[in-house]
């Protein structure tokens, strides 16, 4: 049996959030606020706890600073149950961090340093402990700027060698970041990105184009995430439907995509078939969506699928 359930690699973020952003303050000044914390996000980060807090065993991979920021995400991560053996930390790096100011209607405007998501790297001593999980996930590539060079590749094949089902997420924001996505592609069963992501790489607005696009460059299926739309699933084997995204109050977007992976990969241990797989992983996304801060509103594998068997969906 493989080590752990769940591996998440890739971009940890230490945020601090606050709610409702109104307005910047002029000069010196100041507004008041009614919500304000602080979380671990990013598609590694949120994916990591949210799929343990449902209950899987899950290994963290990335990089931090030896700094407040790295120290209190290490920590976050162990509070719950994440196995951080993965966790890079040099004193020389700086810690991924935002500052998100999201406003009434979900949004979040932030302010963000890159930070050690692009140092980290996985060496092939690593490997066989890193993808010794059911399901391997990247959460980040285009980011990750030392693994994208080659070794994100080297590392999800030996995930596919070893048996797992592999999970791809990005960040990335134009046509120059499609050659390090492509060329992990072949070694993809699920491909998750935004829409807006997705759309950026590759210039097409059609769902079924889009997604066409990415299985034409070895993605095994492609999942769109659509923001309030819900979500669009399409594999190459010509299997393809839209999920509606459940009817909740919306406190804070953030981490609403990166949850979704989270909670297919709880779908994908569990053993659901596909829909039922993508529906759980809307209902991960939508619970997300109801605190402030990534994962604030998810609580436990039982709370989720009661909240999937019994909220109405949009429309």
């Amino acid at each position: 049996m493989p080590r752990y359930d769940y591996t998440s690699m890739g971009f940890y973020t230490f945020d601090c959030l606050s709610w409702p952003f109104t307005e910047v303050p002029h000069g010196g000044g100041t507004v008041f606020v009614d919500d304000f914390t602080l979380a671990v996000s990013g598609a590694g980060g949120t994916a990591a706890i949210a799929a343990a807090k449902m209950g899987l065993k899950t290994l963290a991979v990335a990089g931090v600073g030896e700094d407040l920021m790295g120290d209190w995400v290490r920590k976050r991560l162990s509070d719950f149950g994440v196995d951080t053996w993965g966790v890079q930390h040099k004193p020389e790096w700086r810690t991924s961090s935002s500052m998100v100011m999201t406003r009434k209607d979900g949004s979040r405007p932030a302010l963000h340093l890159l930070g050690s998501t692009k140092d980290f790297f996985v060496d092939d001593a690593m490997i066989p402990r890193v993808v010794d999980a059911k399901v391997f996930h990247i959460g980040g590539a285009g980011l990750m700027t030392a693994m994208d060079k080659g070794q994100n590749r080297v590392v999800l094949n030996a995930a596919k060698a070893g048996g797992a089902t592999t999970t791809v997420d990005i960040f990335a924001a134009s046509p120059k970041d499609l050659p390090a996505v492509a060329d992990i592609l072949p070694y993809t069963d699920y491909f998750m990105p935004s829409i807006e992501e997705a759309q950026a790489l590759c210039g097409l607005t059609n769902l079924a184009d889009t997604a066409n696009y990415f299985l034409g460059l070895g993605a095994k299926a492609c999942v769109l995430t659509l923001g309030a739309e819900g979500a669009y699933y399409h594999d190459a084997n010509g299997t393809s439907f839209k999920m509606p995204a459940f009817d909740v109050d919306v406190k804070c977007s953030c981490g609403c995509g990166d949850a979704f992976n989270a909670g297919f990969a709880v779908g994908l241990v569990k053993g659901f078939d596909i829909e039922k797989t993508v529906r759980f992983a809307q209902a991960t996304s939508a619970l997300n969506a109801t605190g402030l801060g990534s994962q604030a509103g998810v609580t436990d594998y039982a709370h989720t699928l009661n909240f999937m068997e019994k909220t109405a969906s949009k429309g």
